[in-house]
């Protein structure tokens, strides 16, 4: 309860963080949201395992609170959000939605331990729980996830913020997105001759000014500029998906909208094709 002990990479030093000591790290870094101190269970915890890390995220939490509070006129104006746990039980997530509310008022909450392994069903419903729970005149931000069917389902459950390394991380290991074929592997034998933008309907640097030949010759020869222009193309994919969401909120159009995009880029099926030998 009182910290946790990490060990440096560097030189092995050991250091022990507190609820407070991530306030007042995240303080010095000028961090626009500070995010709380919290536990997070793996996907398939045990409910005693998963109440564990709930209470001790809601305690910590009031110690964060406190710390936040005193330092409140240290700096720039900063937010601090609180996050949500309870692993996969719906009356544990329903309370710490209650609790953090009766610590509040906040500038947002987030919503965490979801996508640690758990089944894509069991993170809607926790989503649906918790949509009638929190309160609607602030953001809700869910840790942790960025594939393009996750956000636009979470969404769908009244979810606004999303943080993940995903689009980064496939874009280092040669997987785009893209719409009208859904994920793709750059590195096929198939891409070898194509002159074509990456993906014809994306406005980013990448797509604007290399075909998918070149693109894919830059990771055949292992040079690092092709990591660079797929992470490009990924987040600036996930923000267009997201400037199309707010579009179609505003029309009232997002369940229509959102299943006809889900259909055409599931429809394109699963691109992980072989790369050429």
């Amino acid at each position: 309860d009182d910290g946790v002990e990490f060990q440096s990479h560097i030189d092995g030093s050991r250091h022990l963080f507190t609820p407070e000591r991530v306030v007042d790290i995240q303080r010095a870094l000028g961090a626009d949201v500070i995010m709380a101190f919290d536990e997070c269970p793996p996907g398939q915890a045990d409910r005693g395992v998963a109440e564990a890390a709930h209470e001790r995220t809601l305690r910590w939490l009031e110690r964060g609170r406190r710390r936040f509070d005193e330092t409140a006129d240290s700096g720039p104006l900063q937010a601090l959000m609180p996050i949500v746990q309870g692993g996969t039980f719906m009356d544990l997530r329903r309370q710490a939605a209650r609790r953090i509310q009766e610590l509040g008022p906040w500038h947002g909450v987030a919503i965490g331990g979801l996508s640690v392994g758990e089944p894509k069903a069991v993170m809607h419903e926790v989503l649906e729980t918790l949509n009638d729970e929190l309160p609607a005149d602030g953001p809700r931000y869910l840790m942790g996830v960025g594939y393009p069917e996750d956000m636009l389902e979470a969404v769908r459950r009244g979810v606004d913020l999303f943080d993940c390394v995903a689009p980064t991380r496939n874009g280092r290991n040669g997987t785009a997105w893209i719409a009208a074929e859904g994920q793709v592997n750059v590195k096929v034998a198939r891409f070898k001759g194509d002159d074509r933008p990456l993906d014809p309907e994306c406005d980013c640097y990448t797509c604007r000014r290399y075909s998918r030949a070149y693109v894919r010759h830059l990771f055949v020869a292992g040079e690092v500029l092709g990591l660079r222009l797929l992470s490009l193309h990924n987040i600036r994919f996930l923000v267009r998906l997201m400037e199309q969401a707010r579009t179609a909120i505003a029309a009232g159009e997002y369940d229509d909208w959102s299943e006809n995009w889900l259909a055409r880029y599931r429809g394109a099926g699963d691109n992980h094709e072989r790369e050429e030998p």
